[in-house]
């Protein structure tokens, strides 16, 4: 029996490591950076309207004016010099691979410093941007050869054995199918770091022909960048701010109108823009729908689940149409909500459908507010604003929800392993979060 024991013991340490591999490693947020632009970058919506006078015909003019004093934007916003120098310069390949390097590595540098981890310990690296077209004008959407991430690799000297992603085409909400690509990388390594870099190039999506629907997006994008540093290191569990809990990703492209609600296309004189239809808040109040419905049974307490399938019993077994809809109160599950700050509209649209209050719809509309639409990287400037207003508290669940082009929604949940000190913090808030949050009127008048 003794001689045995040998034989057990292997057995049951092969058994302990099938059943530890088998199971999902924790995956940790050690920190993330927001890129705070330089004051030269800064534009007031008026300048901007101004730049459009001297740009576009006075119909176009005048859209662009009635978009700008309804956005919720103040005039600290920021733009890309390509954009600030029309019309009396169209910028070259080279000046916006510049700009671009400019905002990416701003976060990064930011990040490194925060954490630091060395760049060379890196071992994934992602870099999502919706369009790269940077000279404007030209006629086809460009991509940089080499890639975004193979500029990080070369300019932070990475390891030769560095995984690199570029994840383009995917809209504001390609910030959170990054998180979610790197969490399912990091399920395959051992002891490693994944870097996400999120941003836009901004002047890619600046339209300078005559199709109204395309001119919308001129007057949304805005400079941003945001770069997080996840670990699957049990090691990290200490000093990491945040642990992943869920990622539900939620993809409509096999509804025509929901795939179209966001279109990039050429207009008849060649020029290249992203055409808006007047769907997308129907569609984006669809798919997050869909998106909760899965999402959630992960996240309700047992009573909400129970209400809310009793509401779709009525609905579909006993056909009651007229019953009210029933909202899950997903109050009961998070803390915190970071919205996409794609847009007033957006922003109205889902505190009514989630039933939010002022209070949750915070940092959402003041980084719309304070930063714009900065794309992707908008719910990781929300994130930072209630950092800085020393809100986050141990054991509270936060939702980050992205919309994009597709149409996408996707959601990502994170548990705080920590009480966060906003005067330990350094995020583009800090110096400013006292003046926050401001009253936002519903139209701020321009002049033509």
């Amino acid at each position: 029996m003794l001689k045995s024991w040998p034989i057990i013991l292997i057995v049951f340490l092969v058994a302990a490591l099938y059943l530890i591999r088998g199971r999902p490693r924790n995956i940790y947020l050690v920190d993330f950076a927001c890129y705070k632009p330089d004051e030269a970058d800064m534009m007031s919506k008026q300048q901007l309207l101004d730049i459009m006078s001297s740009t576009f015909v006075d119909e176009a003019v005048h859209l662009q004016k009635k978009v700008l004093e309804r956005s919720g934007y103040s005039d600290k916003t920021y733009l890309p010099e390509s954009i600030r120098r029309l019309p009396e310069k169209i910028m070259t390949f080279e000046e916006s691979r510049k700009g671009t390097e400019k905002v990416i590595f701003g976060a990064i540098d930011d990040l490194l410093a925060k954490t630091k981890v060395k760049a060379r310990e890196i071992g994934i690296v992602i870099v999502n941007i919706g369009l790269y077209n940077p000279t404007i004008k030209t006629e086809y959407v460009l991509t940089p050869t080499p890639s975004l991430s193979s500029m990080i690799v070369n300019h932070y000297k990475l390891g030769v054995d560095v995984l690199t992603y570029n994840i383009c085409g995917m809209g504001c909400s390609a910030g959170l199918i990054s998180i979610d690509l790197a969490n399912r990388l990091l399920q395959t390594q051992v002891s490693a770091y994944a870097m996400v870099v999120s941003t836009e190039s901004t002047d890619s999506g600046y339209n300078l022909g005559k199709d109204k629907s395309k001119l919308v997006s001129n007057c949304l994008f805005r400079v941003g960048a945001a770069a997080i540093l996840l670990s699957n290191c049990f090691s990290d569990s200490r000093r990491s701010k945040y642990k992943l809990m869920h990622v539900v990703r939620t993809h409509k492209g096999v509804d025509d109108r929901a795939f179209k609600s966001i279109y990039q296309e050429q207009d008849e004189d060649g020029n290249i823009g992203i055409s808006l239809s007047k769907g997308p808040m129907v569609v984006a109040g669809e798919t997050l729908k869909s998106n909760i419905t899965t999402l959630g049974p992960l996240v309700l307490p047992m009573s909400e689940q129970l209400l809310y399938f009793g509401y779709l019993i009525a609905r579909k077994f006993f056909k009651l149409k007229n019953i009210k809809p029933y909202i899950p109160d997903f109050k009961l599950a998070f803390e915190h909500f970071f919205i996409h700050a794609g847009g007033r509209a957006v922003l109205d649209e889902m505190e009514k459908n989630l039933d939010l209050t002022e209070w949750h719809m915070e940092p959402s509309r003041m980084t719309l507010y304070r930063f714009g639409n900065t794309s992707s990287s908008s719910v990781w400037y929300e994130l930072a604003y209630s950092e800085a207003k020393g809100r986050i508290k141990k054991g509270d669940r936060a939702w980050q929800i992205g919309f994009g082009s597709g149409f996408k929604c996707n959601s990502v949940v994170w548990h705080a392993l920590k009480t966060i000190n906003p005067a330990m913090e350094k995020n583009p808030w800090t110096d400013e979060i006292r003046h926050f949050p401001v009253n936002v009127p519903l139209v701020m008048p321009l002049s033509v």
